[in-house]
């Protein structure tokens, strides 16, 4: 799920600030794609799930994976660097793509009190993502994640839900 900054706009303003802090957990384990705006990089990508590993003080890695066109289709693997710049409350944090060569930053901007979905955009409020630690959401779950999505500002009628797979 190659998060960047490219694609169209979600907010006509900078994304809000995070709602609250987040636990340690968050930046560890499999996490998959329900939702996000459009954009290039993720153009055709079904089955998103971003995993996160190796944490340590100085950072972690994140394992990105897309199956284009359909949720069985080819795999692409995307490997970047993370380390959080808000350690205070955890809730931001930047990813080194391709060796250092691509930088971004990534909000985590509410989630579930029990960790078991988060949203996530980019700074300029450009970009929106619901991650879950599950492959779907029961429904009232997920109006009430999209509830959260929509109280951030972003129209949730923009949204793609990509295909998922896996339990």
């Amino acid at each position: 799920m190659a998060l960047t900054c490219l694609g169209a706009m979600a907010l006509a303003r900078p994304a809000p600030p995070p709602a609250r802090p987040v636990s340690d957990q968050v930046y560890s384990g499999r996490w998959y794609e329900i939702a996000r705006t459009p954009n290039k990089l993720q153009k055709d990508c079904q089955a998103p799930t971003s995993d996160f590993q190796d944490s340590t003080a100085a950072g972690f890695t994140v394992i990105e994976t897309c199956h284009q066109g359909e949720a069985g289709g080819a795999a692409k693997v995307v490997r970047a660097k993370a380390r959080i710049i808000s350690r205070a409350d955890n809730t931001r944090f930047r990813m080194s793509f391709f060796g250092g060569l691509v930088h971004q930053d990534y909000w985590i901007l509410d989630h579930a009190d029990d960790n078991s979905w988060l949203v996530m955009g980019t700074p300029g409020g450009n970009f929106v993502w619901l991650l879950s630690r599950r492959p779907a959401l029961p429904p009232a779950e997920l109006a009430a994640a999209l509830g959260h999505v929509g109280a951030l500002g972003y129209s949730t009628a923009r949204l793609i839900y990509p295909a998922q797979t896996g339990g």
